[in-house]
């Protein structure tokens, strides 16, 4: 679906970006991006997310095949800043309005439609300092020697970097294989309240659940969390039936997961 400034290919890619560098941040900006859950980032180093960093985040569950779970988190992450974002991917198949629902609206994200070049796309957006964000939707392999480019790359201009995941299979290997992520995301979509006594899994009217599992923080520890799904404004929340309940009463929302 047609999103922002429209699909791109790599060799239109330098001069569309340089034209963004007017945005660049001021060296004020702060390193760390909070998700404003308490619970959550006090389990972050430094109370959130790094910017100037690369992240990875992957579909699990009934959002292994097509990512859409995995790809709103990085859109309301990247929502809370301000700025442009360049989104690359294989094809251009990037549904606008559901962006625009988690608070990324199509004026702000330039998609590049790059094919087998996804990686090289997202190392050449992370060299200019006018995005905010670079998303790479990485089908395949991502070695530890091409992380670490994107990660360095980050570093220096200061954007977020998110490499979303598209595996072939849910079982994919190429999932286990190190890279130099500063922190690894697993997104897995839960029914929406209420459930239903005679079909507990169907999805009630209520605001979409996730499972958040953070596999990898670098000095951090994997935990599992349960949230919303981010708001408009791009901002997670913890389920009001666990939020409102006496914490002597409530079951633990955070659990080491190795």
């Amino acid at each position: 679906m047609p999103v922002g400034c429209g699909a791109t290919s790599l060799d239109d890619l330098r001069t569309r970006v340089a034209r963004l560098e007017r945005h660049t941040p001021s060296d004020g900006a702060p390193a760390i991006l909070p998700f404003g859950v308490a619970s959550l980032d006090g389990l972050l180093p430094g109370g959130g997310l790094a910017r100037g960093a690369l992240h990875e985040a992957v579909g699990a569950g009934s959002d292994s095949g097509h990512g859409a779970a995995a790809a709103l988190f990085v859109a309301a992450i990247l929502a809370r800043l301000e700025g442009p974002v360049l989104w690359a991917a294989v094809r251009f198949d990037l549904f606008a309005p559901a962006l625009a629902a988690v608070g990324l609206p199509p004026s702000r994200v330039l998609h590049v439609e790059a094919g087998r070049e996804v990686l090289a796309a997202m190392e050449e957006g992370l060299r200019h300092p006018g995005l905010v964000g670079v998303v790479g939707e990485v089908a395949g392999r991502l070695t530890l020697t091409t992380s670490r480019r994107l990660h360095l790359a980050a570093e220096a201009s200061g954007a977020v970097a998110f490499a979303l995941r598209r595996p072939a299979r849910p079982d994919d290997p190429h999932l286990t294989e190190p890279n130099a992520a500063v922190t690894r995301w697993r997104v897995t979509p839960l029914p929406s309240p209420p459930p239903l006594p005679h079909a507990p899994d169907v999805p009630g009217l209520g605001r979409p659940r996730w499972r958040l599992d953070l596999v990898r923080a670098r000095g951090g520890m994997p935990v599992s969390f349960l949230v919303e799904a981010p708001d408009a404004e791009g901002h997670l929340a913890v389920p009001a039936d666990l939020a409102d309940r006496p914490a002597a009463a409530a079951p633990p929302r955070l659990r080491a997961t190795g």
